[in-house]
């Protein structure tokens, strides 16, 4: 169904049209996170210790992704894209504030990954050639290949849009499963488990269970606001909810995981702790995984990077209205080439990803209460896919923009802000999920005081 009413294109995906299985469902999700950018946000919070690490692991892994499931739903009930659904709640003009979000957001986490595969190339490169590694004097030129051969690799995963990242998925998911089974098998031959369980982070090093929570709702909520992006692609209520809950978990704990283990029994063989050193090109090759393993990681970067580069696609068709999918897929492949050079020339890595990471909690935390609470409560799950391209119609507001949204975006990511400063919520369970329950309230409060609900 498509309509043209002077907002541009909407188009929703009718049932006889959609034919992603549950398995595509649920590859699509765990190659989501089974990557080298949750293996290093694992190594991050590896500096909470085993137990702390692996509980908020578990703790915000369900909560995101049964946000995750909510806005899958709503990508199966109306057949539109994330950002698309953006208008009902934010106005149709509104709607560029989540997609500047989304757009910076995924065009960042592409470029994250890539940086990541890079490093890896630096290693190949050096066994094959005698470069220097990335790190040592002259290892530049080794990431700077690399961050060109990644992107002609993701050039040609967007290639035909969606059909290629469900076939990308499909063989990604196996390559991921050998990977971390032979993964896990080296790193406990190196070091045991009584050794990793016991270790202690250094005191100036250490990270405080809220900040790990933080940390990783910024990584998990990325995917929220793609989550029907993919789901309008299936027929089937169970794929777009548990398929997208369970892939998303399963591709999260196996990599993150790995991810601590991994970074705590480097530190415990190499004698200290180095949060630098949380890729896993540096823990690989101090593992002595050799040549292998850094083809994978490169392989898990192409499978996680289809589906960002599809939600940053997605955003950008919906700010333009004039740009088809695949010409946005290319446009944003290609600034995220761009943006994975920053780290030679500006900080370290770990510095841009913290600061992007918080960033990132920060904004889109509001926004996904806020379309969840209009969907769900506001709306009762009733969109009418005709009116979100039609000015002055249901989801036109004042001007084409919801500015009680935009108000209460506003006061979160000040509430965010604030609340990153009050000891007992920022280092205990975080600010994120605290803000978005605010939004969810503010939003859904103003509305009804307002009687702002479109009738």
């Amino acid at each position: 169904m498509a309509s043209k009413n002077g907002m541009g294109k909407v188009s929703s995906i009718p049932m006889a049209s959609r034919h992603m299985s549950y398995w595509d469902m649920f590859a699509t999700w765990v190659g989501a996170n089974a990557n080298n950018g949750t293996w290093y946000v694992g190594g991050v919070i590896a500096a909470c210790g085993l137990v702390t690490a692996s509980t908020t692991l578990v703790i915000s892994g369900i909560i995101s992704y049964l946000l995750l499931a909510a806005a899958g739903f709503m990508g199966y009930k109306t057949g539109l894209t994330a950002m698309t659904l953006t208008r009902a709640s934010f106005g149709l003009r509104g709607s560029l504030l989540p997609s500047v979000i989304n757009l910076v957001q995924f065009i960042g986490w592409a470029s994250v990954n890539t940086f990541i595969a890079a490093t890896s190339m630096s290693f190949l490169f050096h066994d094959l050639f005698g470069w220097p590694v990335y790190g040592k004097p002259g290892g530049e030129l080794g990431v700077i290949v690399g961050i060109a051969v990644m992107s002609v690799f993701h050039l040609l995963s967007v290639s035909v849009g969606q059909r290629s990242v469900q076939m990308i998925e499909r063989v990604g998911i196996i390559l991921v499963f050998v990977f971390v089974v032979w993964e896990t098998i080296v790193v406990f031959k190196t070091v045991s488990f009584h050794q990793i369980l016991h270790w202690q982070e250094p005191k100036a090093l250490r990270m405080t269970p809220g900040a790990a929570i933080d940390v990783l709702a910024a990584f998990n909520l990325a995917w929220v606001t793609a989550a029907s992006d993919f789901s309008r692609f299936t027929g089937v209520k169970r794929n777009a909810t548990q398929a997208s809950f369970l892939g998303a978990n399963l591709g999260l704990y196996w990599f993150a995981f790995i991810g601590v283990i991994a970074t705590i029994g480097t530190a415990i063989t190499l004698g200290h702790f180095d949060p630098n050193n949380s890729d896993p090109s540096t823990i690989a090759s101090k593992l002595g995984l050799g040549f292998l393993a850094m083809i994978v990681i490169i392989l898990t970067s192409t499978t996680a990077n289809a589906v960002n580069l599809m939600s940053a696609g997605s955003a950008l068709t919906n700010m333009t209205r004039r740009l088809s999918l695949k010409v946005s897929l290319w446009v944003v492949t290609l600034v995220a080439t761009a943006v994975t050079f920053l780290p030679l020339f500006v900080a370290s890595f770990l510095d841009i990803f913290t600061v992007f990471l918080d960033g990132i909690g920060m904004v889109l935390g509001p926004e996904i209460g806020i379309f969840l609470v209009d969907y769900f409560w506001l709306h009762h799950q009733d969109y009418e896919v005709d009116q979100f391209a039609k000015i002055n119609g249901r989801y036109w507001y004042r001007g084409g923009v919801n500015w009680i949204a935009i108000l209460t975006w506003i006061i979160s990511v000040g509430c965010y802000m604030a609340l990153k400063h009050v000891s007992v919520i920022a280092n205990t369970i975080g600010a994120t999920f605290v803000v978005i329950v605010i939004s969810m309230v503010l939003y859904g409060g103003l509305m009804k005081l307002t009687k702002s609900t479109p009738k």
